[in-house]
């Protein structure tokens, strides 16, 4: 079985959180169907890595039925089958819908439909792997932020997309950072985390 690998460094703790309104407009809304792209906010100060004795606690979703953790201090948006934690530009978004288990092809489609309103997507196949809640699809895409309106410069979001499911219900959870930052041990512990209920 192959690993997960996803995009920082991090260490677990054990606390609970519920869910509140919170936002972060780095975050995209999900929709029926599945999960818009993310992209990163050009005006948001410099993102660094998840430290190393980064507190995590478990967040749980009664409505959608999952838990995950996340990291102590993260701004919450959403509720029920659309959640984002958001540090800068460091994001999970977490959308549950109803349909069936994904297959690499569907993945692979539904990035496709989603440069038609995010022209800048760019993303790397879908392939089928292990995580701890079961099988998953995961693929890598990359977006870039509208110019900065000071310096001109763009943000490039390097964003892990994990699809699960479990009894008719779909779960895309994308963990995304700035290109140049690394999470790759935050993450991997983050969707290996993820619980259905």
């Amino acid at each position: 079985m192959l690993t997960v690998a996803a995009a920082g460094c991090g260490s677990s703790g054990s606390s609970t959180a519920s869910s509140s309104s919170t936002s972060s407009s780095a975050a995209t809304n999900g929709s029926s169907s599945g999960a818009a792209a993310l992209t990163a906010e050009a005006q948001s100060l410099a993102t660094g890595d998840i430290p190393d004795n980064q507190v995590f606690l478990t967040f749980h979703n009664a409505v959608a039925r999952y838990s995950i953790k996340f990291p102590e201090g993260w701004t919450q948006k959403g509720s029920a089958g659309d959640v984002t934690f958001a540090e800068k530009n460091n994001l999970v978004h977490i959308v549950v819908v109803p349909g069936p288990a994904p297959t690499p092809a569907a993945v692979d489609a539904e990035l496709n439909r989603l440069k038609a309103t995010t022209p800048s997507i760019a993303f790397t196949s879908a392939v089928t792997l292990h995580v701890s809640a079961g099988t998953a699809i995961k693929a890598t895409y990359t977006t870039r932020s509208a110019p900065n309106p000071v310096t001109g410069k763009r943000v490039e979001l390097i964003v892990d997309r994990y699809e699960l499911a479990s009894a008719g219900q779909r779960a895309i959870v994308d963990l995304a950072t700035a290109h140049g930052v690394d999470n790759v041990d935050a993450y991997r512990m983050m969707i290996n985390s993820f619980r259905w209920q």
